[in-house]
């Protein structure tokens, strides 16, 4: 590859470009003169040639490499009596934020532009540390007589390194996220033959465009491309032909597609609104549909229960058929509590169906009934009351047994594998089989590790195929339900997002990503367990960006635990330097995946010349029941001794990792374990705390979910009877031992934890003297999701970094300068 770089580290001294791309010339001619004025009262002149646009990227493909001589000039001739553009392209890169001037010479008509906008030919400009593309449009003309000499120069206000080269040498940053194509959901026809693939275009400015393919599956030829009827399609549940909604003369239209002819046949007119499900025979279809609850007043609300804050609680959904051949649209259920439809048998005559009721005085604070509807006689038999920890249930291929989701303590705890005295992190995952005729439960996942996310039993084969946590990967098994045999898939992904089974055929579609690519698709033969890829995102999305080396390190803890982790190397890594260092950690329930394109995507911070690690501390489900129980109770006793031993080991055995420069940072229960770590040790340099919880007894009671999560996280203890877990475990509490100088950032309308988690903590440190910042993000929820305020929120997370790391405060200080109000 052609590479011209030029680096420099002065403050005050000039970068100059030695070489280009360079693509001309193309000819431009002069419009045809119908007047020689034009409405506004002007001649046309040469500079006027300069408005001709011309597509830059695809020029330059076939570009050549100009060398500038000894006075740093670029020459090239012009088109002889003729007017012409040339276009010339270079990159610049810098590894800190940093102010200069791009300053761009020569004796003619020419334009300038930085990432496709346009900027004085002397332009004020300021790097993040990111690669940034400089093209110059040049207009030579029939009266020029000389080739063009020009030269082009930045020149930095500050110490900076600042890298100049021809070709793109991207650094993976937070646009590679919020942009780009990605898959929306996956689904097979039920013969197996056809695949309807959705994609989400997502464009700057929370901007985006959804298409989706329909694909032959043995070949993956693309049969058609749509945003029209096909973008809605679902398959019909047998027939292998799709089917959609529209809006018809007389309402809503349900209308099939053979994929085949693309024939289309009208079903139904009129339907009644809501979503439904499609019976396996085609005939009937169940509706969700939503009633609404009595309402208060707007200004003076009275609240009923923990759950009547959250906006809808008090509607209600119930189960209606609509009939294809009669129209009758007749309610199914009726009562006090919603009920939903968990499957329909494969002869579709019974209805499996749930309802849910709120327990406060107990743990989980819910209970939920199953029962199994007979659509001919409509008679129900009660299949379980009032049961803790249940998910959904669905029917096994022959409709005598149910496959059913929850977590150990599910059926009175038969599924639980942990030690005496601990109690069950019920965010793990479990799968059980329920007898229809007997009424007996097997516990199928009990002495299986990962935690199962989701599962499907196969109408192909009679096997059960299941997604699960499996440590920081994402796993795909089969289970044989017969003798409760567990087995892995060969699949190619550490991180498997979605998958779709056939119904009728051994296919199977995959999608998924791992820790230095991007989603990629594949069809897989169940019979063969091989892969085959069928759309590679990275391909596209990836192009040009180089990333630093990932190697898995794990430890041993103070008991024995092995905890597993991983880290990451900046691009470019030199072994002989000493370099900041990250540490990210959930520790929560979740594990931290091997995924790339996660909102704390460890090669973003890598690609800005951090080590970054990342660790998997007990509690964290996928490393079985045992392992995630010792996340109750604890908030932090166990955990945070992990992550700093952890460190400290990394540091001791890896040299390059400069000690005294190390950063930490986490949301949610990790913005919890950030302000948590800093009242245990002087450790980091900086830390950043993304909606982290300070004090427990606030969270619990004030959140959306606070109670909820803690009838996991602190199982049975409240303020009032383990006082000392509430008190001593809140950093809030402790917050005069926190010496690390600490980012909080918050949404200021999070539903999950209450903003005031972060102001009361802000408000401690100020009060204590403590060097603290705190952004609120307006108008955002537990996540930061538009485009605008991600962008800036993010750069708050780099800025504080850089200046507390990398002793590089002018981008924090660009970002919020120094006030006295």
């Amino acid at each position: 590859m052609l590479l011209s770089v030029c680096m420099l580290y002065a403050a005050e001294e000039e970068v100059k470009v030695s070489r280009y791309k360079y693509a001309g010339p193309f000819e431009v001619r002069k419009p045809i003169m119908a007047d020689s004025l034009n409405v506004n009262g002007k001649t046309f002149e040469e500079k006027n040639l300069l408005k001709s646009s011309i597509a830059f990227n695809e020029v330059l493909k076939q570009a050549v490499i100009l060398h500038a001589d000894t006075t740093d000039s670029v020459s090239f001739p012009g088109l002889d009596k003729r007017n012409a553009l040339h276009v010339l392209s270079f990159y610049m890169s810098s590894d800190r934020y940093v102010k200069g001037t791009l300053n761009v010479s020569a004796p003619g008509l020419y334009e300038v532009y930085v990432d496709d906008k346009s900027v004085d030919h002397s332009s004020e400009l300021t790097m993040e540390p990111r690669c940034y593309q400089v093209v110059i449009k040049y207009l030579t003309t029939e009266k020029d007589t000389c080739p063009v000499s020009l030269k082009t120069t930045f020149k930095s206000e500050q110490e900076a390194g600042i890298i100049v080269r021809v070709d793109p040498a991207k650094q993976y940053g937070l646009t590679n996220i919020l942009e780009g194509e990605d898959f929306r959901g996956v689904s097979l026809s039920p013969n197996g033959k056809y695949a309807l693939v959705s994609y989400i275009n997502r464009l700057p400015e929370d901007k985006s465009e959804s298409f989706t393919q329909l694909m032959e599956t043995t070949t993956g030829h693309i049969i058609i491309q749509d945003k029209g009827f096909i973008n809605s399609a679902r398959w019909m549940p047998s027939s292998n032909k799709l089917y959609y909604t529209r809006t018809g003369i007389k309402g809503t239209e349900l209308v099939t597609v053979d994929p085949a002819t693309f024939q289309e046949a009208l079903i139904a007119e009129n339907l009644p609104k809501g979503s439904f499900y499609f019976s396996p025979d085609e005939t009937f279809l169940l509706y969700a549909i939503e009633e609404e609850g009595p309402k208060e007043g707007t200004d003076v609300v009275r609240i009923l229960e923990p759950q009547d804050r959250l906006p809808g609680f008090r509607n209600r959904s119930f189960i209606w058929r609509y009939d294809l051949s009669s129209g009758l649209f007749e309610q199914l259920t009726y009562g006090h509590n919603s009920t939903s439809v968990n499957d329909i048998s494969a002869d579709s005559r019974y209805v499996l169906f749930s309802t849910s009721e709120r327990v406060y005085t107990s743990r989980p604070f819910s209970r939920s009934s199953l029962y199994l509807l007979d659509l001919h006689t409509m008679a129900v038999d009660t299949l379980w009351e009032s049961a803790s920890y249940i998910g959904r249930a669905v029917f096994s291929k022959d409709g005598k047994q149910l496959l059913v989701n929850g977590s150990g303590d599910t059926f009175n705890g038969i599924g639980l594998n942990i030690k005496e005295g601990q109690i069950s992190n019920s965010y793990d995952g479990q799968l059980f089989i329920y007898d229809l005729e007997n009424k007996q439960t097997k516990a199928l996942t009990k002495y299986f590790d990962p935690s199962v996310s989701r599962a499907i039993w196969s109408k192909y084969d009679g096997m059960i195929y299941l997604l699960a946590e499996d440590k920081d990967y994402q796993r795909m098994y089969v289970c044989n339900p017969s003798n409760g045999q567990i087995k892995p898939l060969d699949t190619d992904e550490d991180v498997i997002s979605s998958f779709s089974i056939a119904l009728t055929a051994p296919v199977m579609y995959y999608y998924g990503q791992s820790v230095s690519n991007a989603n990629r698709l594949y069809s897989y033969d169940l019979k063969k367990n091989k892969s085959s890829l069928i759309h590679d995102l990275s391909a596209g999305k990836l192009k040009d960006i180089t990333f630093g080396d990932v190697h898995d390190w794990s430890f041993v803890s103070g008991d024995g635990t092995t905890i597993q982790g991983r880290y990451y190397l900046p691009p470019n890594f030199d072994v002989t330097k000493k370099y900041p260092m990250i540490v990210y950690y959930y520790g929560g329930t979740s594990p931290t995946g091997r995924a790339l394109e996660q909102r704390y995507s460890m090669h973003m911070y890598a690609s800005q010349g951090y080590v970054v690690y990342t660790l998997n501390p007990s509690g964290t489900t996928g490393f079985g029941q045992e392992f995630a129980a010792r996340h109750v109770n604890a908030w932090g006793k166990v955990t945070a001794d992990e992550i700093i031993k952890g460190t400290e080991l990394f540091c001791k055995e890896h040299p390059f990792v400069n000690e005294k420069k190390i950063g930490c940072i986490g949301a949610s229960y990790g913005g919890f374990m950030t302000q948590y770590l800093q009242t245990r040790t002087d450790l980091f340099a900086a830390a950043v705390s993304h909606a982290g919880i300070s004090a427990l007894s606030s969270y619990w009671g004030e959140g959306y979910w606070g109670y909820g999560y803690s009838s996991v996280a602190n199982a049975d203890s409240y303020p009032w009877n383990n006082w000392e877990l509430f008190v001593e475990q809140s950093p809030l509490f402790n917050a005069d031992k926190i010496n690390t100088p600490l980012l909080l950032l918050h949404g200021g309308v999070d539903t999950n934890v209450p903003i005031g988690e972060s102001i009361q903590m802000f408000n401690a440190l100020k009060l204590l003297g403590k060097t603290v910042e705190f952004i609120r993000v307006e108008g955002e929820n537990h996540g930061i999701a538009g485009y605008k305020k991600r962008i800036a929120w993010q750069n708050s997370i780099f800025a504080w970094f850089a200046k507390w790391l990398r002793d590089e405060p002018e981008w924090w200080e660009a970002l919020y300068p120094e006030r006295t109000l």
